[in-house]
């Protein structure tokens, strides 16, 4: 047998942490690594943060899981929290943001169904997008890496180029049940919407009786310095996916929507055995406690300032190896000059330096560190960088 037991699907780098520590990494040596990739935006809190420890204890201790058979407490008491934050009316939990994802592409179509519309099917989607790995989350991306091999793929999706609003717009027709978008697309390069973009998608919508959905599985819960990244657009969404720092390293993910949006998504259309299990409730229930307030909201909005003028101010110091600075808040990509590949350079920052960071389309390194940091993990991160790009031999 030549086959790993773990499936070979992820090319796994040298790094085998066993523990972790606020914002760093332990591996199995006992080496430590600066943690800028937070499990790619997922643990908010750090590691080990005491509340979200105590909090997953003792609710194993007490419950861990039901079945969606049986009334939730836990459940109902953290939905009544999101909906009291944000534009939502109704809260379905599932366990990933790939399936926060499916739900949300099920309750628009659902909506258009229960209107007396069932033709009403086609969601338009944008270039370089990342929304999962299941076949309906790799059926609205235009990216053969994801694609390629896993045909036929779910029909009703149409790929029209991010931040041209007016390509969203020729694209819609009678088939057509509304957008879905990243505020911020992640893996596709770190690109921010243009105000103009998304409030435009939601002009339109509003217009033609479509339904904005909203993709913040990695940018949205308090990553873009407010709660969710298109709060500083002005608009809101009839249907949102959620995942990543919802449980603060817990697997958990979220879809959020209107009432009218959820008109369709009545008993018998949609489930999940574990989604919002009284454990994942518990873990969320702690984040929200530590992170969903103007304090905390406040430092991340200041550490990313701070973090993304330290290496604005760093490019021109090895400006063979970097290009530019993008992002929101603490969700910030490096640009990298093209004789310099991103994943290179994050594999060189790994094992020469000490620093975990991701890599992401458009030859960008992402920075994605816990929303926990302080003055002191932002100049240790600058330092790696400027280290690492002297020794990464410039542009070779």
């Amino acid at each position: 047998m030549t086959i790993t037991p773990l499936m070979p699907v992820y090319p796994r780098c040298g790094v085998r942490p066993v523990r972790g520590e606020g914002c760093y990494l332990i591996g199995e040596r006992d080496e430590r690594y600066l943690d800028f990739a937070s499990g790619i935006a997922v643990n908010l809190l750090g590691h080990g943060h005491p509340a979200l420890v105590k909090a997953i204890a003792d609710q194993a201790a007490t419950l861990m899981h039901v079945s969606n058979l049986y009334g939730s407490p836990q459940g109902e008491a953290f939905a009544q929290k999101l909906v009291d934050k944000t534009f939502a009316d109704t809260v379905f939990f599932t366990n990933s943001g790939a399936e926060a994802v499916e739900c949300a592409i099920k309750t628009a179509r659902r909506y258009h169904y229960a209107n007396g519309n069932p033709e009403r099917t086609k969601i338009i989607t944008f270039a370089n997008a990342f929304h999962g790995r299941t076949l309906g989350t790799i059926s609205a991306t235009n990216q053969p890496k994801m694609r390629d091999g896993f045909e036929p793929l779910l029909p009703g999706f149409e790929v029209v180029a991010f931040n041209d609003l007016a390509a969203a717009e020729a694209a819609v027709d009678d088939a057509t049940a509304g957008f879905m978008v990243e505020p911020v697309q992640g893996e596709g390069g770190m690109t921010p919407s243009s105000q103009e973009f998304l409030q435009g998608l939601r002009r339109i919508c509003d217009e033609k009786g479509l339904l904005l959905i909203l993709d913040e599985v990695q940018c949205g819960y308090c990553r873009t310095g407010t709660f969710f990244a298109h709060e500083q657009y002005g608009i809101t969404p009839d249907i949102m996916a959620v995942a990543k720092g919802i449980g603060g390293g817990f697997p958990l993910g979220a879809c959020l929507a209107t009432e009218e949006a959820a008109k369709g998504m009545v008993i018998g259309t949609h489930g999940s055995t574990y989604g919002g299990n009284p454990l994942a409730m518990a873990a969320a229930e702690a984040v929200f406690e530590v992170a969903v307030n103007d304090t905390f909201l406040a430092n991340v909005r200041a550490m990313g300032d701070r973090l993304r003028q330290a290496i604005e101010q760093m490019i021109p110091n090895h400006d063979d190896v970097f290009d530019s600075v993008r992002g929101m808040g603490l969700m910030i990509g490096i640009k990298l000059k093209d004789a310099v590949e991103a994943r290179a350079m994050v594999a060189h920052l790994r094992d020469n330096h000490g620093l975990l960071s991701v890599a992401a389309g458009e030859n960008v390194v992402r920075i994605l560190p816990p929303l926990v940091i302080d003055e002191s993990h932002i100049a240790e991160c600058v330092e790696k960088l400027s280290a690492g790009a002297r020794t990464i031999g410039g542009a070779s």
